[in-house]
């Protein structure tokens, strides 16, 4: 596996996990708390964190972190289970992202304007890929990172390329989020796009589709599409 498939591997780690173990620390003494990421194009990660919360105490002391977000396991063996760490600085965000963030976790809508939180983020410095027991591989920054120029093009489409989604391949959308993702019927929307998937929901319920390989632009985008859509379709019969 080359370095660009171990850094395609971990971002969709990172995009697709609902949650991760945010990793702080407080005059020397580590802490891990469960955390809701939201992935940015570029990789910067979101995090709506409470003010009254430990981990927050920590960040504004401490900005040095790390986050943990893990896959599925291959079997019994919790240890087969692939999984990424990035290290990073935490900071505050600012508060026009926060609708991305909400995007990938809306039944926190009711909560997210509380006046005790407030948007994170987390650019990653180098992460450490587990894809499996006995798998390791470190990467720094450059190999973990999407291409910026593809990250550039699709925030140029990506509004053109939703809207464009939604109002005419809605049936799609709603082939690819039960016949290959798995998830219940509904009126699913594309909620967003990125070198390496796009983001589904359906009310509250959200899903991740993968590309098979980063793309570049809305072309790559649309032939990766129409492939889940035909495979989509081809398993519900």
């Amino acid at each position: 596996m080359s370095e660009d498939d171990h850094g395609f591997t971990a971002r969709r780690l990172l995009r697709g996990a609902a949650a991760a173990t945010l990793a702080t620390s407080a005059e020397g003494q580590p802490f891990a708390s469960l955390v809701t990421p939201a992935v940015l194009p570029d990789l910067t990660v979101l995090l709506l964190l409470s003010d009254l919360s430990e981990h927050t105490r920590h960040l504004k002391a401490e900005p040095r972190c790390s986050l943990l977000a893990q896959g599925v396991p291959e079997n019994a063996n919790p240890q087969t289970a692939p999984r990424v760490t990035i290290t990073g600085l935490a900071e505050l965000a600012p508060a026009d992202l926060k609708p991305r963030w909400l995007a990938r976790h809306p039944y926190a809508a009711f909560y997210a304007g509380f006046g005790d939180f407030r948007l994170w983020r987390i650019r990653p410095a180098a992460a450490l890929l587990v894809a499996g027991f006995a798998r390791a591989t470190r990467l720094r920054q450059a190999d973990l990172l999407p291409d910026p120029a593809a990250v550039e093009a699709l925030a140029a489409a990506e509004a053109g390329i939703i809207g464009h989604v939604n109002d005419d391949h809605a049936d799609a959308l709603s082939a690819i989020a039960t016949g290959l993702l798995g998830k219940p019927a509904g009126d699913w929307r594309m909620t967003g796009v990125d070198p390496d998937g796009c983001d589904l929901a359906a009310g509250e319920v959200v899903a991740r589709l993968d590309w098979p390989a980063p793309v570049a632009d809305a072309g790559g985008i649309r032939v990766a599409l129409v492939a889940a859509t035909r495979e989509a379709r081809a398993k519900i019969g």
